[in-house]
């Protein structure tokens, strides 16, 4: 492999020569998968800003009301509405990355990538992706209570110690500052560290700490290449999330949604929603193609090459623009 591919600009490249490739293909798993995903951040602000209308005596079925008057009363549909998004939002997440990975994969090696074993394989990988993002939360949970436990240990031995805390205090504003820094600093080198771990679980069908290790593993000498795809996609998925947002029309008093039926709303709803679902495409084929980009540089592709296509000439998808790179496999 080229060392100049071994970048961004490489990484990117490769994701597109893939996904034409198979263009439709990938196509048929956005519009199961992610472009409900997009188009479920124009609709959920929507339905958060005016939940369906009720009688007063079904609401009062689904509300509880404290005796204390200081405590404001819990309307579950409130509760429901963002317990149920947020399952759909995982379930769709793990499906997109299951199948588009699995595509992609297969796509690198110039294989032929079908529908239906893209969509079966989600049945083999969903579990183990929920096993693995349960410990990362969790872990995760742990590092910002110790971070907290840390906080808390040290207010109080300066209580202890008779000193009197001001909270307006630019010192304690500033240990509060750096404590804050160190716990996102410490978050980020974990995100970058197992970015690779849901690729790792689909294709290596491993799950739990496992793919967290072989993903820390595998990003060492590649971890600027890594940062810059968190801040790309990051920085375009939030953008055009922010967008469709500004997009839901407003709720009066009657509940009457101003330009909810306009064409510039829908023509603008359309737009934004397939944007972000490329971008949601590019992402997680992306996130592959650099997994396989990373497995180059420690020396095991060239090797499960050997083993597919033993005796055999094998054109290697890193093109430098000039020529192919051509290897015989002995």
């Amino acid at each position: 492999m080229s060392a100049h591919s071994l970048n961004l600009c490489g990484v990117l490249s490769e994701t597109k020569r893939i996904i034409s490739a198979h263009s439709r293909h990938f196509l048929a798993l956005s519009v199961f998968f992610l472009l409900p995903l997009s188009f479920s951040l124009v609709v959920y602000p929507l339905l958060w800003r005016s939940p369906p209308t009720l009688s007063h005596h079904h609401r009062s079925l689904f509300s509880y009301t404290s005796s204390d008057p200081d405590i404001p009363s819990l309307d579950e549909a409130h509760l429901l509405l963002p317990s149920v998004y947020a399952l759909f939002v995982l379930l769709f997440s793990l499906c997109g990355t299951a199948s588009i990975t699995y595509s992609t994969f297969h796509g690198f090696y110039g294989r032929p990538v079908k529908l239906i074993a893209s969509i079966k394989s989600v049945l083999f990988s969903i579990l183990p992706l929920i096993v693995t993002l349960v410990l990362v939360q969790i872990i995760v949970g742990l590092v910002a209570a110790a971070f907290g436990g840390f906080t808390a240990l040290v207010y109080n031995g300066f209580v202890l110690l008779g000193f009197e805390i001001d909270y307006r205090n630019a010192y304690f504003a500033g240990l509060l500052v750096v404590i804050v820094a160190l716990l996102l600093g410490v978050l980020i080198f974990l995100k970058v560290e197992w970015y690779l771990s849901s690729v790792v679980v689909v294709v290596e069908s491993r799950w739990g700490l496992s793919p967290l290790k072989r993903s820390s593993y595998l990003v060492k000498g590649m971890r600027k290449v890594v940062v810059l795809m968190i801040l790309l996609f990051g920085a375009l998925i939030g953008f055009l999330a922010m967008l469709c947002a500004s997009l839901v029309p407003n709720v009066d008093g009657n509940g009457i949604r101003e330009g909810w039926i306009s064409w510039a709303f829908i023509f603008q709803t359309v737009l934004c929603t397939a944007a972000l679902t490329i971008v949601m495409l590019y992402n997680v084929a992306a996130n592959a193609v650099l997994f396989m980009y990373c497995k180059a540089l420690r020396g095991e592709l060239a090797f499960e090459i050997a083993e597919e296509f033993a005796r055999e000439y094998v054109s290697l998808p890193f093109d430098d623009g000039k020529a192919p790179h051509v290897v015989y496999v002995v």
